[in-house]
């Protein structure tokens, strides 16, 4: 049994919350919005995009409240035109990873991607028990986009448990 150590926080715990209000305050987006992008462009482009700001409208609305705001992405060289082809089905993804209509269009800049931001976000497989433990919780489950994902997230968070043996 392991007890928690009090006041031990995790190192991305602070960054967040030392890099967020920079984040916000300058270019609109939090670490949660680059830290899910992949997920949220899909597999066609979170290889050659990255959201680079949200500018976001002044004041409100007709009736005082909020208004979306405008999200530019840096994307690079002719996937741009793809990109473009797909903003209807993106903006919806982007809307709902913030759980409301936070943006209602899209700004794409052609420029290239750095290396640094682009990492596989597909863990290892898992071995031995984990993976018969893993098998055995998704039996029943014939979607198999649902099967998928429920295999992702259970391969990442037993992974990380030290569960692969």
């Amino acid at each position: 049994m392991s007890y928690p150590r009090k006041g031990a926080k995790q190192i991305s715990e602070l960054a967040n919350g030392l890099i967020d209000p920079v984040l916000a305050r300058r270019a609109g987006i939090n670490t949660a919005l680059l830290g899910s992008w992949s997920e949220i462009a899909g597999e066609d482009f979170a290889d050659c995009t990255r959201p680079e700001k949200i500018a976001w409208a002044r004041g409100g609305d007709e009736t005082g409240g909020f208004r979306p705001g405008v999200l530019t992405i840096a994307c690079e060289g002719a996937r741009a035109l793809f990109l473009t082809h797909a903003q209807g089905e993106l903006i919806q993804r982007i809307n709902s990873f913030f759980g409301f209509a936070a943006v209602h269009q899209i700004r794409i800049v052609q420029k290239p991607v750095s290396q640094a931001i682009r990492r596989s976000r597909t863990p290892p497989p898992l071995k031995g028990e984990a993976a018969r433990k893993l098998e055995g919780m998704m039996e029943g489950i014939e979607n198999d986009k649902l099967r998928q994902a429920i295999q992702r997230l259970g391969t990442a968070v037993m992974g990380k448990r030290g569960n692969q043996r």
